[in-house]
């Protein structure tokens, strides 16, 4: 039973059993995928019909970002609390690397995929990077043949919300991967080209505040997270 917040239900886990979730997928046949919103992509959601479909028709829907948090408690339907999609990659690469899984990376720039392939394998000794292919690509099809022919376990989507999630509903099955994970800019940190915030902004909930400080031009995007409060206190009150 998912946690709904503004039509979008979570999974209610904790970082530890999301991944085991994830460990679980990876060895279930079929293609499955995670998705990890944050506040504004539950305000993407509601006024985009396929954003919506795709993120409800998840395997896994994971709270990432405070906001998550606050609106479910503010709704009287607490969450064991927040999973942000690089805390969730990182442990389950560990695991992968256990178990000499493959990975795919798709995302970002050229070139960053391939930065942060190299970082990984040397973080992640076991895990075995399939391929690498930038975000900059016009079609979906031989891409995910590109992947397919890789023989990857999994696929880390980075292509941004809400496209990354769209990609994976519609382009799952053709990748072969047992499970694919939208996860923004996570390249960018893996690759080193963007610091992740100092541990006591992780630990907040104030990576938000860290990322705005860094990139005052995200204001608009941050804008997002009043506006989703307003809009689950309006729920509230039906």
């Amino acid at each position: 039973m998912r946690t709904e917040i503004l039509g979008v239900g979570f999974d209610n886990m904790t970082v530890e059993q999301a991944v085991a979730e994830g460990v679980r997928l990876l060895d279930t046949a079929g293609a499955h995928y995670v998705v990890t919103p944050n506040p504004e992509i539950v305000e993407i959601c509601r006024g985009d019909a396929d954003a919506m479909e795709a993120v409800r028709n998840a395997d896994l829907v994971l709270a990432d970002g405070i906001g998550v948090v606050y609106g479910a408690k503010m709704l009287g339907t607490p969450l064991k609390g927040r999973v942000t999609g690089i805390g969730f990659a990182q442990q389950l690469m560990s695991r992968m690397s256990e178990n000499g899984k493959s990975l795919f990376l798709l995302g970002a720039k050229p070139g960053i995929a391939e930065k942060a392939a190299a970082n990984l394998q040397r973080q992640y000794p076991g895990l075995r990077i399939a391929g690498t292919h930038d975000g900059y690509f016009q079609e979906d099809e031989p891409v995910a043949a590109e992947i397919a022919a890789s023989g990857a376990d999994a696929v880390f989507v980075c292509l941004g919300a809400p496209k990354q999630e769209k990609w994976m509903r519609k382009n799952g099955p053709a990748t072969g991967a047992r499970l694919l994970v939208g996860l923004g800019g996570c390249l960018d940190v893996f690759s080193g080209d963007v610091q992740r915030a100092p541990e006591f902004f992780q630990k907040s909930g104030l990576e938000w505040l860290y990322r705005l400080a860094k990139n005052p031009s995200r204001i608009g995007r941050m804008m997002k997270l009043p506006l989703f409060l307003v809009h689950v206190a309006g729920e509230k009150k039906k």
